[in-house]
């Protein structure tokens, strides 16, 4: 599963939503979506935004953690 963790990455910053919104030019909505981890789909040029404004790395946004789902 891939987690998003913009929540993290904001809270560090001592940024809000809102902030990010006005910084990058992204609709609020579609940053609450990502904040929250409610998006199927990315934008790449969303995450690119993203990562130039908050000066980190897509890795620090975005990780892959394995589903614990077991084979039987």
């Amino acid at each position: 599963m891939i987690r998003i963790y913009l929540s993290r990455v904001l809270g560090e910053k001592r940024w809000s939503q809102a902030d990010l919104a006005r910084k990058t030019g992204i609709r609020p909505n579609t940053i609450s979506e990502l904040y929250n981890e409610l998006v199927e789909r990315v934008n790449l040029e969303h995450l690119d935004k993203i990562c130039e404004v908050l000066e980190c790395d897509l890795t620090d946004i975005l990780k892959y953690e394995p589903n614990n789902k077991s084979t039987d």
